[in-house]
């Protein structure tokens, strides 16, 4: 039996003969539903006509992305690190093509993702590289909608990836969370954002959302808990969820005064 993806979210659901009903990803605030109604894929179908698309975007570090544009178009991180490698956020298409490439590259430890949109097809990667744990936040557990022995629910406000460590954060899930690399950018560090702290498209700031595509904004407390979370950590670049949305260089000092802005604007 398939196991069908949400066309608008790219989300994996369990073996079934027919599609879900619905989509709770979708139907929650923070997504939508489109106005012709649910529809539905699979695996087999999206490789079809779709590939994985690689970027190198700086040493140790590549993103991976889905061309054409499918779902929520985010990018996934391979981080290559010598304790081994993590997938940052995921995709909902996976390869031949592209497990060979990892594995040449030193293969994967973990899978972290930093929110319930971006699971997509989480336990099918975890099966192409030997069954690895995929690190969830407890917090974001009701979201998850193909469960599996694969997957870590971690608790607490980080967890350790050999040099990588995993922030909760919160602000547009409970669990939302980040990625900080230390070793990143030439060892000034690197904040992998995912929509938890999102990248505008002028690349000089940031922004911080409960719903991007219903433009929802957050309060000044929870702001000030992302602030809170971030703000101990030494970080020069910032790579966000989708294409090209990278702070290069000052990626510090842009979310700094981003939450400036940010609190400023909603009068604060």
């Amino acid at each position: 039996m398939p196991r069908f993806l949400c066309i608008t979210c790219g989300t994996q659901y369990a073996e079934s003969a027919q599609p879900p009903i619905a989509c709770p990803i979708c139907e929650d605030e923070r997504q939508y539903v489109p106005a012709g109604g649910q529809s539905w894929t699979d695996m087999t179908a999206l490789g079809r006509d779709h590939e994985i698309l690689w970027e190198e975007e700086a040493e140790d570090l590549f993103s991976l992305r889905i061309r054409p544009h499918f779902g929520i178009g985010q990018r996934a991180f391979l981080v290559q690190q010598p304790d081994g490698n993590v997938l940052w956020d995921c995709l909902s298409l996976i390869d031949r093509a592209t497990v060979e490439r990892i594995n040449g590259l030193g293969g994967l430890s973990h899978i972290a993702i930093s929110h319930p949109h971006y699971y997509s097809s989480m336990l099918e990667w975890s099966d192409a590289f030997g069954g690895i744990q995929v690190h969830i936040h407890a917090d974001d557990a009701q979201w998850v909608q193909r469960g599996g022995e694969a997957i870590e629910f971690w608790t607490g406000e980080k967890l350790q990836l050999s040099a990588a460590t995993v922030i909760r954060c919160g602000g547009h899930f409970e669990g939302a969370s980040v990625l900080h690399c230390p070793f990143l950018a030439e060892g000034r560090g690197a904040l992998l954002s995912g929509d938890t702290i999102q990248v505008v498209p002028d690349r000089r700031h940031v922004s911080f959302m409960y719903s991007y595509p219903n433009l929802i904004p957050l309060g000044a407390a929870e702001i000030g808990s992302i602030m809170d979370a971030v703000r101990p950590l030494a970080f020069d670049a910032v790579y966000g969820a989708f294409d090209g949305r990278t702070i290069a260089r000052d990626g510090k000092a842009a979310v700094e005064r981003s939450a400036e802005r940010y609190l400023k604007a909603i009068d604060v």
